[in-house]
């Protein structure tokens, strides 16, 4: 015999994602207000607001985690499967860390202004 959830059940599961994305959003937005409110203060008063985003460093910790997991994963979806469309699941995460340490190293390399 199937078991078939009711109405409300299923209404309760396609809400469920959407509250959840409402809030994330929600909190992300007073995050940005009030750190620029924070910035203005900083400003008024004479104060420095904090630097920048290290975009180099997040590049080579994102490259290197992203490639090691992608590369794992297509050693893994390999030796399980062989060569299908599983792999994909390995090489895209690859793709993007190889990508970022390449990123990585030519920003890195090239002459200070």
């Amino acid at each position: 015999m199937e078991s078939i959830p009711s109405a409300a059940a299923q209404v309760l599961i396609m809400v469920i994602p959407i509250v959840g994305i409402v809030m994330g959003s929600v909190v992300v937005f007073f995050y940005l207000l009030w750190r620029h409110k924070q910035n203005m203060v900083m400003i008024e008063k004479g104060l420095r607001p904090a630097g920048a985003f290290d975009l180099l460093s997040f590049s080579l910790v994102a490259g290197l985690v992203t490639a090691g997991v992608g590369f794992i994963l297509s050693v893994f979806f390999v030796l399980t499967d062989g060569a299908t469309y599983a792999l994909l699941g390995g090489l895209i995460p690859l793709a993007v860390g190889v990508s970022l340490l390449a990123y990585y190293l030519l920003r890195h390399n090239e002459p200070r202004q």
